[in-house]
């Protein structure tokens, strides 16, 4: 019999402090009118800075998941970890995670994805090949972020800074030989045209490749320490720049695009649908596409307007909660589907 992929425990964690828009409006020109208006969001998660890490809140809503599959952490075989927002530059969180779940001994692989906001999909896709090849039985998949540590909190900032919050979300996948469940089918695209139109462009090496866009350079020398020039201090470009109407108006063509290529492929149609668990960019972007779809309300699940755009951990987190409050039971079919930075896109389609 041929082996599908089932997600057979899932967990989140966002951390304890609220930091609501009228916070935010304390440090910048800002106020909750204008963010709820262009975001929709109202308040979002910020982690214990000096305590939490991404690392460790994708430990705790990754305890959370093996505990509902009915395995041991040393059961896991396989780690996949999806940020844009690691612990350090260099090494990734996979081996962190690793470590902070206590399974070195196991010495098992862990693989770091760095897709941004679509990183949770492309890391179910990935972990679906390797169940279906039998290659792996216990594969867990993260997405986690902590952007508070790097966020510009001035006006300046404002317009990338509002959205962002942090969080953790965590599945574990298994085979299974149950004809018509589990990973239906996943599709994967990017386009790098506009790459530099949400970024964070320093530290990097690309030298002066490309930034005409980016308004800077780095000094003429040919040893040095990209990490530490003066200038970088100056033009602030190791902190989020996003061109938001460009992101607005290619992801509101792209997620439906991807949402339907995937029905195509099963021979399904959007009334097929029992729940989207969008990506949480912007709520005006699930709701053009929620439009665009002929959903109705409850068959979208949105929680951006408490937790922000927590990027790779927003699918995870969102997906839980749904599965929490009991709108995802078992033959439900569920549409995961993103779109961000790169820019990449994808979708999944799940037989619960």
């Amino acid at each position: 019999m041929p082996l599908h992929t089932k997600i057979a425990g899932i967990g989140y964690y966002v951390p304890e402090k609220v930091v609501t828009n009228d916070d935010l409006a304390q440090v910048m020109e800002t106020s909750d009118a204008w963010i709820q208006e262009r975001t929709g969001i109202r308040e979002r998660r910020y982690a214990k800075k000096h305590e939490e890490t991404t690392t460790t809140m994708a430990a705790r809503a990754a305890e959370i998941a093996i505990e509902r599959a009915g395995i041991q952490k040393n059961e896991v075989d396989f780690i996949i970890f999806a940020t844009l927002s690691p612990d350090y530059y260099f090494p990734g969180c996979g081996v962190l995670l690793q470590r902070e779940l206590g399974i070195t001994k196991t010495e098992i692989g862990a693989l770091d994805i760095r897709n941004q906001c679509t990183g949770f999909v492309y890391g179910l896709s990935v972990a679906d090949q390797f169940v279906k090849t039998g290659m792996y039985k216990n594969i867990l998949l993260v997405g986690a972020e902590m952007h508070s540590m790097g966020m510009e909190f001035d006006t300046r900032g404002r317009n990338v800074t509002v959205i962002f919050g942090d969080g953790a979300g965590a599945v574990i996948l298994q085979p299974t030989e149950a004809e018509g469940q589990g990973i239906l089918t996943t599709h994967l695209h990017s386009d790098g045209t506009h790459a530099e139109q949400l970024a964070v462009l320093s530290p990097g090496s690309h030298g002066g490749h490309h930034l005409a866009e980016a308004k800077f350079d780095y000094p003429d020398s040919e040893y040095g320490d990209i990490f530490v020039y003066p200038e970088l201090l100056e033009n602030k470009s190791f902190y989020p720049a996003m061109d938001g109407q460009l992101v607005f108006k290619n992801a509101i063509v792209k997620f439906p695009e991807v949402i339907g290529e995937a029905l195509q492929k099963t021979g399904l149609s959007s009334t097929d649908i029992d729940l989207l668990v969008p990506h949480q960019a912007n709520l005006r972007i699930s709701q053009f596409v929620q439009s665009r779809l002929g959903l109705r309300n409850d068959q979208v699940w949105n929680n951006i307007q408490k937790y922000g755009n927590t990027t790779a951990a927003s699918i995870p987190i969102a997906l839980c909660e749904a599965w929490e409050a009991g709108k995802v039971k078992e033959g439900d079919l569920v549409c995961l589907a993103a779109f961000g930075s790169g820019f990449t896109w994808g979708s999944a389609l799940i037989r619960w």
